[in-house]
C-alpha cells in the first residue's frame, strides 16, 4: 500500500472522526477523498482541517513528512458515494453510531465497489457480523476501531468478520502503521472489543470503591492519573508485572494468592445511576462544570497533553 501507485482513500463521513482519520491518511502521502451527503459539512470539515494542520505544523506534532500545505492538497471533498469510490483501495466509514445507517451504508457499498477495495468501519461498539452478515463483499470487510481522538492517541483495533480474508486483515494492519498508527490484531469479534473491556473493568471497580465511601470521586482519579496511569502510558498490565517482580512467572508466584484474594472481594456489575452517579457527577462538575464551553476548554487542554505526551513517546523511541 505504497501513496505512490495507490488510488485514493476514501473516508465516509465528515465529523471529527472522519476528520482525523482524513488528516491521518494524508499525513502518510495518501490521496483522501472525504465523502459527506451535505456539502455545508465537507466545506466545514475541510477548513477545521487546514486550521488543525497548520497549528500542528507551528507546535512540531504534524505527522508524517509532507508540509501542512501539501498535506492539505492531497485532500478533497465529494458528496457523489459512486464518484467518491472511484479506483479507491481503502474505504473508512465514519457515521453516526446507528446500526441501520451504518448498514444502509455498507450495503450502498456492496453494490457498487470491486473486488479489491478494503471497507472498514470505525465503530465501537458494533460488532463485525452485525454490520457485515449477508454482504457479497463480506471478506473485504473489517472493523477499524480508533481511540478517540485518533489524531494523538495511535491505537487501533482491528476486528475481522469470522468470513474476513486474513488478506484484508494484514493490508489494513500494514496500511495503519503506515499513517504512523499503533494497529492491534484481534483474532475474532468480542463485545466492547478489547479497549472497552479493560476500560468498563477499571470504571467499574472506580464506581464500586467510590460508591463504598473508600475514596472520593477526586482522589480515585488521581490513583489513576499519577499512579497506574503514568507507567501504562509506556508499558501494559502484563509487562508491568513482568517487570515488577524477576519476570511473569516470579510474579504469579509471589502475587497469584493475594490478587485472587482480592479479586473476590469485587461487588456486582454497579448499576451506574442513582445516589453514587450523582455523588460523582456533582465531584467531576464542581471540576468541570458539564456546559460546552468548560467541557470543550477542558477536552483542548486534555489534546495538549496527549500531544505533549505523544511528542515525549516519539522522542523515547528514536533514543
Amino acid at each position: 500500500m505504497e501513496p505512490a501507485q495507490a488510488g485514493p482513500i476514501v473516508v465516509i463521513g465528515s465529523g471529527l472522526i472522519g476528520r482525523s482519520w482524513a488528516m491521518l491518511f494524508a499525513g502518510g502521502g495518501f490521496r483522501v477523498k472525504l465523502y459527506d451527503v451535505v456539502q455545508q459539512q465537507i466545506t466545514s470539515a475541510l477548513e477545521y482541517i487546514s486550521k488543525e494542520m497548520k497549528e500542528l505544523e507551528k507546535s512540531g506534532m504534524l505527522k508524517g513528512p509532507l508540509t501542512a500545505e501539501k498535506q492539505f492538497s492531497l485532500i478533497s471533498g465529494c458528496e457523489d458515494l459512486k464518484t467518491a469510490i472511484e479506483g479507491a483501495m481503502f474505504i473508512q466509514e465514519c457515521t453516526p453510531e446507528k446500526l441501520e445507517s451504518k448498514k444502509k451504508i455498507f450495503g450502498q457499498l456492496d453494490l457498487i465497489v470491486n473486488n479489491d477495495v478494503i471497507l472498514s468501519s470505525s465503530t465501537s461498539t458494533l460488532l463485525p457480523t452485525k454490520l457485515f452478515t449477508g454482504l457479497k463483499h463480506v471478506k473485504q470487510c473489517i472493523v477499524s476501531h480508533p481511540v478517540n481522538p485518533p489524531y494523538y492517541v495511535p491505537l487501533v483495533e482491528l476486528v475481522p468478520h469470522p468470513e474476513t480474508e486474513p488478506s484484508t486483515v494484514n493490508k489494513t494492519h500494514a496500511l495503519m502503521e503506515k499513517v504512523g498508527q499503533s494497529p492491534v490484531r484481534l483474532t475474532k469479534e468480542i463485545d466492547g472489543f478489547v479497549l472497552n473491556r479493560l476500560q468498563y473493568a477499571v470504571i467499574s471497580e472506580a464506581w464500586r470503591l467510590v460508591g463504598e465511601g473508600i475514596v472520593s470521586p477526586a482522589d480515585l482519579d488521581l490513583v489513576m492519573s499519577d499512579g497506574l496511569g503514568m507507567r501504562y502510558a509506556f508499558i501494559g498490565p502484563l509487562e508491568t508485572m513482568h517487570l515488577n517482580a524477576e519476570g511473569m512467572s516470579n510474579y504469579c508466584e509471589r502475587y497469584q494468592e493475594g490478587m485472587i484474594r482480592v479479586l473476590k472481594t469485587f461487588g456486582p456489575i454497579p448499576d451506574f445511576s442513582g445516589e453514587i452517579e450523582q455523588k460523582i457527577s456533582q465531584a467531576m462538575s464542581e471540576k468541570t462544570p458539564a456546559d460546552p464551553e468548560h467541557l470543550n476548554a477542558r477536552r483542548e487542554w486534555r489534546d495538549e497533553c496527549l500531544l505533549g505526551l505523544a511528542k515525549l513517546k516519539k522522542q523515547m523511541k528514536s533514543n
